[in-house]
């Protein structure tokens, strides 16, 4: 199968499929973002967070905590409150754990060079952890990450193991990294577009050359245009000579002919 039919047919099958995330659709914050990748031809998004404060209740591997085996006190894809986090954690019955997750954005793309231009674009934007893999298929996946994300522990077995003053510094802390995490965001849609934009122009500047290469009468165009420009130069030169000879002549209606030495 031709590689472009089959990139088309992955795109339909990946946006034609129902949202099987916890929330259901995509997030606000970055809607417009998926819309403008989804709209160009060489991309579509496979999933997507904005970034997210949240609390589980759950055991602790090693020390990350395993999500599909605990139960999510609290999640918000906003600044957090002190009080509603104490409550939340009152229905803790095990290891209770703050995190908060900074944006996250995996992109299937048709080319190599596509996805290069995206990932050039999410590490200016301060999206460091970004990086492209290529599966044995032939699938080019961009993934948009960074590094600012917050993970601590609050209770034990339900105990809380913390005071409230340091749940409250811990959420000015995480509320920060949500603020910061939102404008990177923006900073990356603005640059995302303006990349786009000159991306657009330069294939459409390579099409216009490789048409006229390719075309036999926008060459011949192309030469009499040059020819033109030739003839008229000489024209106008010509008419210079003639105005020097004129302006140097003590009798302008002689015609005089120079003859070398030995003729």
């Amino acid at each position: 199968m031709d590689r472009g039919a089959e990139f088309r047919r992955w795109k339909a099958q990946s946006l034609g499929r129902a949202d099987l995330s916890r929330k259901g659709d995509v997030d606000e914050d970055v809607a417009d973002l998926v819309r403008l990748l989804n709209e160009r031809e060489p991309f579509f998004t496979t999933s997507s967070c904005a970034g997210r404060i949240l609390l589980l209740d759950g055991n602790i591997n090693g020390i990350e905590v395993q999500k599909k085996n605990c139960c999510w006190l609290l999640v918000t894809h906003r600044p957090c409150v002190k009080d509603d986090m104490i409550a939340a954690l009152k229905k803790a019955k095990g290891d209770a754990i703050l995190k908060f997750e900074p944006f996250v954005l995996h992109v299937q793309c048709q080319q190599l060079q596509d996805a290069q231009i995206l990932h050039s674009v999410a590490i200016d934007s301060g999206f460091r952890n970004s990086g492209i893999t290529v599966g044995k298929r032939g699938k080019i996946m961009l993934a948009v990450r960074s590094t600012h994300g917050l993970e601590v522990p609050l209770s034990h077995e339900g105990k809380l193991m913390v005071t409230e003053e340091y749940i409250d510094f811990l959420l000015n802390i995480a509320n920060q990294k949500m603020e910061e995490n939102k404008k990177r965001i923006e900073r990356f849609y603005n640059c995302l577009q303006h990349a786009l934009e000159r991306e657009t122009i330069t294939n459409s500047h390579s099409k216009e050359k490789i048409n006229e290469k390719n075309n036999p009468y926008s060459r011949k165009k192309k030469r009499n245009r040059e020819k033109a420009r030739g003839k008229c130069t000489t024209e106008e030169n010509d008419k210079e000579e003639n105005d020097k000879e004129l302006e140097n002549d003590d009798y302008p209606g002689l015609n005089v002919t120079v003859f070398p030495e030995d003729y």
